[in-house]
């Protein structure tokens, strides 16, 4: 998992592997450590992720969800066509911003 600092109060996140049961753990502990933090736009970029389960839609869900209460904001970028098709079929697009891989 790396971060990167983009600017005060929003930080990138790229997880760089799959997001799924066996990972989903870690990036959850990394997204509430930066809302611990008080970061209130963090942006999750996807580069290298082909694939994501039940339990990692789950972390960004109750990732927004967190955000959203504290007046934040999560983003998901760099998402393959199939990770987006996967989003916007759960109408997730909905509720935050989904890019796709230019």
């Amino acid at each position: 998992m790396r971060e990167k600092r983009q600017k005060e109060k929003q930080n990138v996140i790229l997880p760089g592997r799959d997001i799924i049961a066996s990972s989903a753990q870690e990036l959850r502990r990394s997204l509430w450590s930066l809302m611990d933090e008080g970061i209130q736009g963090i942006v999750v970029d996807l580069t290298g992720v082909r694939m994501i389960d039940s339990i990692g839609l789950g972390v960004l869900i109750s990732t927004h969800n967190a955000l959203k209460k504290k007046g934040g904001r999560l983003s998901v970028v760099n998402a393959s066509r199939d990770l987006f098709s996967l989003f916007a079929a759960m109408r997730l697009d909905q509720h935050f911003e989904v890019k796709m891989m230019a």
